[in-house]
């Protein structure tokens, strides 16, 4: 089966799916945190737009309330917050540029074919539609670490593990067919206390040592111990 043979609904999910890859690429580019968190906030409305048509294509009518919960936490509430604790923490004009941007390009590059390689052999043939949403939501959870993993600001790191968030979700609401609405709700919850607990922890960082540069949280480090 190919593409042009799958229903309107899930050709359409692919394309928001890659939509959704593609502002993972847009935020591990960003220099700016502000146009990180908007990068954030338009990839929690493609999430919520996939939610939506899961449940307008399936009988579980919850997860319209899904959809809604996505959209007011992940593309509302949460770069809300966000946008407000980098405008109070002074860091709206921060710009951190990539190092090495082509290395980076070329590195979320080889993620996203590590996993159309490595969910190829995980369903047959004829689940076309299921291995490409579970290989570009797998890609999104890998490009999230490597954000993690590259940036060296606080704040972005906290995007990466969010962005990480929405690839799992993806998978989950679109692979098997939406999960139960108690465990969305744990996870919504579970992902706003971590938000608040973040924010926290930031004010807290900032009042120490002025920064939240992990960088400069290492070396101190390293410097307290060769003290000690």
């Amino acid at each position: 089966m190919s593409l042009e043979q799958l229903p309107m609904l899930q050709q359409l999910m692919l394309v928001l799916a890659a939509m959704v890859l593609f502002t993972s690429f847009v935020l591990l580019e960003q220099a700016r945190l502000l146009a990180a968190i908007h990068a954030f906030a338009w990839q929690g409305v493609l999430v919520a737009l996939v939610t939506a048509i899961v449940a307008s294509s399936s009988e579980h009518l919850h997860l319209f309330f899904s959809a809604a919960l996505t959209l007011g936490l992940k593309a509302l509430l949460i770069p809300w917050m966000l946008h407000r604790l980098v405008c109070r923490l002074e860091l709206d004009r921060h710009r951190e540029p990539l190092r090495r941007p082509a290395l980076v390009i070329m590195a979320a590059l080889a993620l996203v074919i590590f996993s159309y390689w490595t969910v190829a052999p995980m369903v047959q043939q004829e689940l076309l539609f299921t291995r490409n949403i579970v290989a570009v939501s797998l890609a999104v959870v890998l490009i999230g670490l490597l954000m993690m993993v590259i940036r060296a600001q606080a704040v972005a790191q906290v995007l990466g593990f969010m962005s990480m968030e929405n690839g799992l979700f993806l998978a989950a609401v679109s692979a098997t067919g939406g999960m139960p609405l108690v465990v969305e709700l744990g996870v919504a919850f579970d992902v706003l206390v971590a938000m608040v607990l973040f924010g926290v922890f930031f004010f807290q960082i900032r009042e120490s040592i002025d920064s939240l540069d992990v960088d400069r949280m290492n070396r101190l480090t390293e410097h307290v111990e060769e003290k000690l």
